[in-house]
């Protein structure tokens, strides 16, 4: 059933003889309306594939959530070593977003959370004080659970600093 062509290519020595029973097969195939099937190296090459690239973003989804986790677990050690006991009867306020929040502290700490060597942060249902220190590690973990800094900078808007510089504000207001 070969076609004279393909006669002659295998006299030549042009193909090989498997090639050519090969290529009537699956001309026979078309004839008869039976499509000829992908290769099954391709299908299992294709699923393979599309496995592998399942896997590899679970498993990036899986380390994501492992390493947050992790600093968590981090931020909760670092807060519960270096927080400051409160005490006193001056009453600290300071804005959480969009809530106001407050807390007891003496003279000296109100006056260092001022002057920005101590910092405030969320812990859990709470707030704590903590030093500088352990502000700009739990910062680098997770930089919105710091509520209140004074030694960062305020607005990244340089035209509103300017326009309140002009005026004297007490060092000891307390609103």
């Amino acid at each position: 059933m070969r076609n004279p062509l393909q006669e002659q290519l295998l006299k030549a020595g042009l193909v090989k003889k498997a090639k050519v029973a090969e290529v009537v097969r699956e001309q026979n195939k078309q004839r008869h309306g039976k499509a000829a099937p992908l290769p099954v190296a391709t299908q299992a090459t294709d699923a393979k594939r599309e496995k592998a690239e399942r896997d590899r973003a679970i498993a990036a989804e899986r380390n994501e959530k492992q390493h947050a986790a992790e600093r968590q677990a981090q931020v909760k050690q670092i807060v519960t070593e270096h927080r400051l006991p409160r005490k006193g009867e001056i009453s600290y306020r300071f804005s959480d977003g969009s809530a106001i929040a407050s807390f007891l502290v003496d003279e000296p700490m109100r006056a260092q959370l001022a002057a920005g060597v101590l910092v405030v942060v969320r812990h859990g249902d709470g707030y704590e004080v903590v030093p500088r220190s352990a502000g700009e590690k739990i910062r680098e973990r997770d930089a919105s659970l710091i509520v209140v800094d004074h030694a960062q900078a305020g607005t990244a808007d340089g035209a509103e600093d300017e326009f309140y510089s002009q005026f004297k504000v007490p060092d000891d207001l307390i609103w």
